[in-house]
């Protein structure tokens, strides 16, 4: 078996930790298939598919909506970067936190107007086919693109934890084989717990996941503060130091905003994107539509918003630990080590982990706390997926299928038997297209999918409810030109191609080197693209003449007041 380190624990001594990560793992998922099958004989209809019954309390919601949006990328990207790129890497702890501010507002509105997906709500006032169409399209497009990010990242972390990133194999596998396996077993679970349970099983199973997240996260925080008697100024003063770049290391400008000296125009352009990652992760995450049809899982409008103060209260803690988790890797571990085990920073948590284990119990210690953590991050990534699965299938079923292909008058054992279908197929979609791009650095797939929901999704929630004028033209125009700024600007921004390390010349777009299509400065298109899909629905509704305002003025009672809400 390939070793990274003799002392280390995720090196030498991996075989104990794979032993007890196999075991918590397969015990999580023990316990979750045990849920989805208690699930699916209380699964009786729509609503119990589609809403889990609405009888979920505030307190549960809350924990499932903590679950559902604290992904791998929060749980080890995040902390990564902090431990990388001191203060930038916390400024997307700030994005992710603040977006809450704004969902805050929405939640008791959207559960009050819409049933089941977030094509309910401009379908109550326009009532045409085609917005239900362009909504399904955006929302599977943002699934799609959410879940081959997560994929990847099980696969990457499965490579990562069997030390066969750099060459090695583990009873015959090889780091392909391995990361190919583990793309295709999370996607067969996904779709199990979708299919069979529906969002009673994908609502416990994020209530599961967000009580292990938050206990481990607390308990590993504790652990390492201890090693610094709780001080944070110790624990600062020996990151900075440790990581190479002195006090910089607890200021600005390490990561984002950098400022290039003789090179006015692209320090502008730095710090207009710093601007545009921010805007993207506070609006995108009020649109991400498997945060939106968490909100129809209770019983009413006020429930949806107790649950999101307690999600703040709960997001706000955990983005705390990881905050002190990042720092603490940059003091105890190094960014040497980390980068050695994996260039993107997600290692820092798991080797954090072991270092922490290690002074607390010597190697027992490092070796149980790891696997803790590891099983914690793959659960998380299952977690996630099987999330946007249901989103993305529940779109195209009662959506497309229902109201569409059906004209609003499908039978609800046709309608859950196409979302089961339509779960096997986005799950079949998304390994494969994981599978193939496993080899390319995807973590841009995370913001492209915030970027598309603030561009396309938000306009149209936000006009719906609060606009008189706006109509199915506008709808339409503002997700289709919202989706498509956002994707070509994507396309020809340095994400794409055209950037190189400064220093090395190593290609780090995804296109190869020798292809270079840059046209847009920036790698976070939302700053344009957010201001044009908002631009697009303004003028597509000035354009038609359609006018609706009585059911604007329902809209607006039932959004206040929840009256007639599940009747449609």
């Amino acid at each position: 078996m390939h070793t990274l380190d003799p002392g280390s624990v995720l090196g030498g001594r991996f075989g104990v930790v794979h032993v007890w990560t196999i075991v918590l793992c397969a015990l999580f998922v023990l316990v979750t298939l045990a849920i989805t099958l208690r699930a699916r004989r209380t699964t009786k209809g729509a609503v119990d598919f589609y809403a889990g019954g609405r009888g979920f309390s505030s307190a549960q919601n809350g924990l499932a909506l903590t679950g559902d949006y604290l992904s791998a990328a929060s749980f080890l990207g995040i902390a990564g970067m902090i431990a990388l790129q001191g203060y930038d890497g916390f400024l997307y702890s700030i994005g992710f936190l603040v977006a809450w501010l704004l969902v805050l507002p929405m939640a008791q509105l959207m559960r009050n107007t819409g049933r089941f997906t977030m094509a309910d709500l401009p379908a109550f006032r326009m009532r045409r086919m085609r917005v239900r169409l362009a909504c399904t399209v955006s929302t599977v497009t943002v699934c799609v693109f959410y879940l081959v990010a997560q994929m990847v990242g099980a696969g990457a972390l499965v490579a990562v934890l069997l030390g066969l990133h750099d060459g090695g194999t583990f009873m015959g596998m090889s780091a392909d084989q391995a990361r190919t396996g583990a793309i295709i077993g999370v996607g067969v679970l996904m779709i199990v717990y979708v299919m069979y349970g529906g969002m009673k099983a994908a609502t416990w199973l994020q209530i599961i996941k967000a009580l292990v997240l938050l206990t481990a996260t607390g308990l590993l925080t504790a652990l390492m503060l201890a090693h610094f008697s709780f001080d944070p100024r110790t624990l600062l003063g020996d990151a900075a130091q440790a990581s190479g770049h002195g006090q910089a290391f607890l200021e600005p400008g390490l990561r984002f905003g950098v400022e290039v000296p003789g090179e006015a125009a692209q320090t502008f352009f730095n710090k207009m994107d710093l601007i545009s990652l921010g805007l993207a992760l506070v609006l995108g995450t009020v649109a991400l539509p498997h945060i939106l049809i968490r909100f129809y899982t209770v019983p009413d409008g006020r429930s949806a918003r107790s649950s999101v103060n307690r999600t703040i209260v709960m997001v706000g803690a955990f983005y705390l630990m990881t905050l002190a988790l990042g720092f603490g890797a940059a003091a105890l571990v190094g960014s040497e080590r980390i980068l050695s085990l994996d260039p993107s920073g997600n290692s820092a948590v798991p080797l954090l982990a072991e270092e922490v284990g290690r002074l607390t119990a010597g190697p027992v210690g490092a070796a149980v706390l790891l696997a803790l953590i590891s099983a914690v991050a793959l659960a998380t990534i299952l977690a996630v997926i099987a999330s946007l699965t249901l989103a993305s299938s529940s779109s195209i079923a009662h959506d497309f299928f229902g109201h569409i292909l059906m004209w609003g008058r499908p039978r609800e054992s046709q309608e859950m038997n196409v979302a089961r279908f339509s779960a096997c197929l986005i799950g079949a979609v998304a390994i494969f297209l994981a599978v193939q791009a496993q080899d390319l650095n995807v973590a841009f797939l995370v913001g492209l999918a915030f970027a598309i929901a603030a561009a396309a999704n938000l306009p149209v929630i936000v006009l719906t409810m609060f606009w008189r004028r706006f109509n199915t033209r506008g709808v339409e125009w503002g997700i289709y030109g919202g989706l498509s700024a956002t994707l070509v600007l994507m396309s020809f921004s340095p994400v794409m191609s055209g950037k190189v390390h400064p220093v090395t010349e190593e290609n780090l777009s995804v296109l190869p080197a020798w292809i270079d299509i840059q046209l847009f400065p920036m790698e976070n298109p939302a700053l344009v693209s957010v201001p044009v899909g908002f631009a697009c629905a303004i003028i597509g509704t000035l354009l038609s003449a359609e006018r609706d305002n009585a059911r604007f003025t329902e809209l607006r009672v039932r959004s206040l007041t929840g009256w007639g809400a599940d009747r449609d």
